[in-house]
């Protein structure tokens, strides 16, 4: 007997994922709750387990779209390989090594199971299509029906016309140079943030008020205690942690910045669950640090870092991802001198930090060089009006130009 493994509900506002790696080779056994594939949605990747112990029969391919609930797998009953027995994989290839007309018969035979059925992946494309998967002849192993061959089922129905007698076009231009060019498949990730970056700018208000903030005081503040900072509490004294600390404060008095719309209503957090956007392998990750009101500047640095080190080895669960009520994005690591940063939905407001530039300003009456940031608050006027946003930009470059401000809370 054997038994389905399904893909399972990991997130309310998942519908499907991507196969993006099988752990185990069909024909393998495999042990219960022994991981045996990579599933990658939207937000993070997982592990599927085995259900029990037995034989994998893999259904579902390397890259292919799965519904929540689809069938990725089966696990037929039996036992592990005693000693040297050669396992079930192996065996499967020294039936394939039998004379090529046995093969081709066993490849033909109407009988086999899998003649006729769709992947997961093929069934959707031609549910869309509205294509009979009976009338389909399937190339995949044992006569199945691959996502390939749905998608060349749409050109079937269509008959050729005759074909006019094209016109000669004129000799290729010769090139000099390489013009390769590659395909890759988009990720569930990277397609969830195109469509959610689409989705804002259609559907906020949004707009950016800038300013700029003289960084030397905290550079000067960091030049001072970063060995005794880094001496006593382990890690080292960045400006994250006061940008956060800043962000914090603000948010106290201008609470419409951290302020969501939930279908007709606002909602209004007295609590700061900052997103911190992270660059991570597969694409841009917000990871959320909880209650950052709270925190002082070395936790807001190990908070920080922790997650970070989660974003690049893969490790974000999607609780750690979701719920945010403000974010910070800081593209002057990658050089950005001024940009506008999207909204990231259903927040209201996100601060772009930039790169610190050595500008001339003027002081009391005089021109002297200082190391500047621009910094760009994006907002959904919706929710926020522009006294609300400008005020509350205000508020951060002060307390951020006198640091001490931060410490004392005033």
């Amino acid at each position: 007997m054997s038994l389905e493994i399904k893909v399972p509900t990991v997130g309310e506002s998942i519908t499907e994922v991507t196969l993006s790696q099988w752990l185990k080779q069909d024909g393998d056994y495999v042990e219960m709750d022994e991981n045996i594939a990579e599933l990658e949605s939207d937000k993070a990747t997982f592990e599927l387990p085995a259900e029990k112990a037995g034989i994998l029969r893999i259904i579902a391919q390397e890259g292919d779209t799965l519904e929540i609930g689809a069938v990725v797998c089966t696990i037929e009953e039996g036992g592990a390989p005693a000693g040297d027995a050669k396992p079930a994989a192996a065996a499967s290839e020294e039936k394939a090594s039998a004379p090529a007309a046995t093969a081709n018969v066993a490849d033909e035979n109407p009988d086999s199971y899998a003649a006729g059925t769709a992947s997961p992946a093929a069934a959707k494309i031609l549910r869309e299509k509205g294509i009979d998967p009976a009338t389909i002849k399937g190339t995949g192993k044992e006569g199945r029906i691959t996502k390939e061959d749905a998608e060349k089922a749409q050109v079937a129905p269509k008959a050729a016309a005759p074909a006019k007698e094209a016109p000669k076009a004129a000799a290729p231009v010769a090139v000099a140079g390489s013009r390769n060019e590659r395909r890759e498949k988009m990720t569930s990730l990277r397609k969830t943030i195109a469509k959610r970056l689409v989705s804002v700018k259609n559907e906020t208000a949004m707009l950016t008020t800038f300013n700029e903030v003289n960084m030397q005081p905290i550079m000067d503040l960091r030049a001072k205690y970063k060995d005794t900072f880094k001496e006593k509490h382990g890690v080292g004294l960045g400006f994250m942690s006061f940008f956060t600390k800043a962000v914090t404060t603000a948010l106290k008095e201008w609470p419409a910045v951290n302020a969501r719309i939930e279908e007709n209503e606002l909602v209004y957090s007295d609590f700061a669950d900052i997103s911190i956007a992270v660059s991570a392998p597969k694409g841009l990750v917000v990871p959320v640090l909880r209650n950052a009101e709270s925190m002082s500047l070395h936790e807001i640095e190990k908070g920080i870092g922790a997650l970070a080190v989660k974003a690049r080895d893969n490790k974000l669960t999607i609780d750690e991802m979701t719920g945010g009520t403000f974010t910070i994005t800081n593209g002057g690591v990658f050089g950005s001198m001024m940009s506008t940063p999207i909204i990231n939905a259903p927040q209201s407001a996100i601060l772009g930090m930039h790169n610190i530039i050595q500008r001339p300003v003027a002081e009391n009456g005089q021109v002297v060089i200082r190391p500047m940031m621009y910094i760009a608050l994006s907002y959904d006027h919706r929710v926020i009006d522009g006294r609300e946003s400008v005020s509350f930009l205000v508020r951060v470059k002060q307390l951020l130009e006198d640091p001490a401000r931060l410490l004392l809370e005033v």
